[in-house]
């Protein structure tokens, strides 16, 4: 269908142009106070979530076009970026446009801007999108900006945005110096049905139709919301496909696509503060040549580690024993148990077969280190004298023991070259 058909001048659903007009909603309400409460604040970092098409992007700009002119911003999508080219496009938006030969000479640049301004109480902003998408060398100077200061403020006010969960990532302990600046998590809601309805008669208006339900009925708005979820960007896709497809008006529920419709980041607006970092709860960083690669929450009974796929933790090395360590948890306190693995478990650098695990332990076993984390276990005990279940060990034992009896079971009934594999490899 022609647009004109529609009464329309102008495509009120482009998904890649600055909307005609922006739709005020309660969410999006919620998160521009969230972001003017982060910018205001003088340790502001903020983590802004929302899955895809869920409208942050046209919240960001509407939050960073309210900044007074004399602030200094810049927007920057993260996605594959390293350090230098995150530092260029931040300088770039900051309104520097000099080459720079090294990293160090930008972020000294960076550095001296950023403490000039917030000197004289004009601090700047700076918002990652697709946080999760940086190379790691850009966390790292992430960590850098975070950490400058003036005077008790800090330097440089941060909104973190990403379409997925990030506060669990920034408890890495090499990212310390964003996740204690953290001052608030906002997970962005989607539209509710009289919202919906209200988005798209304000964008078929600000188009040139004077009479937006005889283009869409209030009964295929109801279609469009349950269709998308109330999430904008959906609405604006599953819009233009309609209005494409559609031979007249007015549009029917049989136009409206039902795409899958992506689950929220977590609970609705902001999170409470005392659920911000779940630092009580104990976990496990595992790293290769000093590069984090995973991160394990100890949230079971037991957890086993080794190189075969059967263990909850499966590194294929050969220089790890098929089933090297395990540990167990119970009441708060962590037990690490030996295997009698071929290469040994170490513990700070000391061989161990049982140990109490305290806050900040480095496991190593083989070329692997595995950083324990759990602010409530900061006294070192011996084992006698830890309030540990026998129950509980004997239990984490026999589950092994059955384990270990279904893979054999598994490896007997293998072709003869599968397990010649397994047996090599031992």
């Amino acid at each position: 269908m022609e647009l004109a058909a529609a009464g329309l001048s102008l495509q009120p659903f482009a998904t890649h142009t600055r909307p005609l007009v922006v739709v005020s909603y309660h969410a999006q309400q919620a998160a521009l106070e969230f972001l003017r409460t982060t910018y205001q604040h003088p340790q502001g970092l903020g983590v802004f979530q929302g899955p895809p098409l869920s409208g942050k992007s046209t919240i960001i700009h509407e939050f960073v076009s309210s900044l007074n002119a004399d602030r200094s911003h810049a927007v920057v999508d993260g996605s594959k970026l390293g350090a230098q080219q995150l530092l260029a496009k931040v300088l770039n938006g900051f309104g520097f446009d000099v080459e720079l030969g090294s990293m160090n000479e930008a972020l000294g640049m960076l550095r001296v801007f950023a403490m000039q301004q917030t000197a004289v109480n004009r601090a700047p902003l700076i918002v990652v999108e697709n946080v999760h998408a940086l190379q790691a060398d850009a966390w790292q100077v992430l960590c850098e900006i975070a950490a400058l200061r003036v005077r008790q403020d800090s330097a440089v006010r941060l909104i973190l945005v990403n379409d997925r969960p990030t506060h669990s990532q920034l408890q890495s302990p090499s990212l310390e110096a964003l996740n204690s600046r953290v001052t608030g998590v906002f997970n962005l809601a989607g539209m509710d049905d009289q919202e919906t309805e209200l988005y798209l008669y304000s964008k078929l208006r600000a188009s040139g139709c004077d009479k937006p339900q005889t283009v869409v009925p209030e009964s295929v708005c109801v279609e469009l919301h349950q269709a998308s979820g109330g999430w904008p960007g959906i609405i604006d896709r599953i819009m233009l496909l309609a209005l494409a497809h559609a031979k007249d008006c007015p549009l029917s529920a049989e136009h409206i696509e039902r795409p899958v419709v992506p689950a929220m980041t977590g609970d609705a607006g902001l999170v409470a503060k005392d659920t911000l970092v779940k630092s009580t709860e104990a976990k496990l960083f595992l790293t290769y040549q000093g590069r984090t690669v995973r991160e394990i929450s100890l949230n079971t009974e037991r957890v086993m580690i080794g190189r075969s796929e059967h263990n909850e933790i499966a590194i294929a090395s050969r220089f790890i024993s098929r089933h090297h360590a395990l540990f167990i948890r119970d009441n708060g306190t962590t037990l690490l148990m030996d295997l009698n693995s071929t290469n040994g478990t170490f513990v700070n650098s000391q061989r161990v077969s049982n140990h109490i695990m305290v806050h900040d332990d480095i496991v190593t076993i083989g070329h692997h280190g595995l950083k324990f984390v759990d602010p409530a276990a900061r006294n070192r005990q011996p084992l006698e004298g830890a309030s540990f279940s026998d129950t509980i060990i004997m239990k984490s034992i026999d589950d092994m023991r059955r384990m270990l009896a279904r893979e054999t079971t598994r490896s007997l009934d293998a072709p003869a070259s599968d397990a010649k594999r397994v047996n090599d490899n031992d």
